[in-house]
């Protein structure tokens, strides 16, 4: 191994935005002896992984798809002893996707420590090329967006954060024709805002409605207002606009994540439960007017409290009161089974599992409403 004159970080930040896994694939030749080096970005499901050079074709790699579960680097030889490494790239505990490298022999722990850090480079990069250029985003569509979902898409936050006191995941579904549902949060020092949103319509409409809701919110919320403020400024901005002919079902929470207490404005019909010690529970807040509903709608904010460990889990009507055939609800009868499901799992998988729980209960029936869920784990 040479000597690496540029740091990985300066050469990415050098590197043109859409050349970044070829600007990688190269430094990891000439410096580490990499055979051969392939960056693999998460569709917008999160079930599958894109090589960004070759065929757009989804990759079935096993060891790439553990990796991008447990977020761990995973080594595996071969009966020649030539070995191949997978390492998470993730950024603010965003999974972005897996940095697969080809080597002769197994790394020593020093070399693999520093092919970690460079996939850590890396993610920082790729999040911030995304905004400037298209070939990260095509790569993740494996089919094309409706208008309304590459909307929604394109105003996300993201679909992870975490760090040592916490771990956040959300996840919309249907991935390529998501409508009105969405998921919003901000971390600013030891408060943690999260909102789910449903908004009312469907197609364009309803994806319009939730940007103008979500907009809103961060505006107030950028100007330092409280949970009050920015739901009811938010309410004001979509009665204006559609005259309560239209609205937006919200939650909103901002979690101290020092002391546990949970701010919460129940505005319409996501479900909020908390995993705690093997049992999970409905938060009861009292219900009041979705967003836009009334013009000068008032709202008051309601505390709950969580417990280091708790898990947390909002879901939109999408996903509790989904009943296909006109049945029982998921609510009623196969979500508490799936939220069991992730107990010993990461966020990040958590959402996943109640979305395929909620396909099979689809059971081939058309989803009626797009679906979102969100999960918190609180470490403090």
């Amino acid at each position: 191994m040479s000597d690496r004159p540029v740091p990985v970080g300066a050469l990415l930040r050098a590197a043109a935005p859409d050349r970044l896994p070829e600007v990688i694939a190269e430094h990891l030749r000439r410096h580490f002896a990499v055979d051969h080096a392939e960056v693999l970005v998460t569709d917008l499901t999160l079930r599958r992984l894109v090589p960004l050079t070759g065929p757009p074709e989804p990759d079935s790699d096993p060891g790439a798809l553990r990796c991008l579960a447990s977020q761990r680097p995973g080594t595996e030889t071969d009966i020649t002893g030539r070995a191949r490494l997978h390492l998470p790239i993730a950024c603010w505990g965003e999974r972005l996707g897996v940095l697969r490298v080809e080597l002769p022999a197994r790394p020593e722990p020093e070399q693999a420590d520093e092919l970690h850090v460079i996939a850590d480079e890396l993610a920082v990069a790729l999040r911030a090329a995304d905004r400037i250029t298209d070939r990260y985003r095509r790569a993740q569509c494996l089919e094309r967006p409706t208008m309304a979902a590459e909307l929604q898409w394109d105003l996300l936050p993201g679909r992870s954060l975490g760090d040592e006191r916490f771990q956040l995941a959300g996840l919309l579904e249907p991935a390529y024709d998501v409508r009105g549902d969405h998921f919003d949060w901000s971390l600013l020092g030891d408060r943690l805002t999260i909102t789910v949103l449903n908004g009312a319509g469907d197609g364009m409409e309803s994806a319009l409605l939730t940007a103008t809701a979500v907009n809103a919110m961060r505006n107030a919320r950028r100007c330092g207002s409280d949970l009050v403020e920015q739901a009811e400024l938010a309410s004001d901005a979509l009665h204006s606009r559609y005259g309560g002919s239209l609205h937006a079902a919200t939650l909103l929470l901002e979690v101290d994540l020092i002391s546990g207490w949970v701010d919460a404005v129940d505005a319409g019909s996501p479900h909020c439960l908390v995993g705690r010690a093997g049992a999970i529970d409905q938060v009861r807040l009292e219900q009041q007017l979705p967003l836009g509903m009334f013009g000068e709608a008032r709202y008051e904010i309601e505390r709950f409290r969580l417990e280091p460990g708790d898990r947390l889990l909002v879901v939109s009507d999408g996903v509790h009161a989904a009943a296909p055939g006109g049945g029982t609800t998921f609510g009623e009868s196969a979500l508490l089974t799936a939220l069991r499901r992730t107990r010993l799992q990461p966020a990040g998988e958590a959402v996943g599992t109640v979305m395929r729980s909620l396909r099979e209960f689809h059971k081939g029936h058309e989803p009626e409403d797009d679906a979102v869920t969100v999960c918190l784990d609180w470490r403090r």
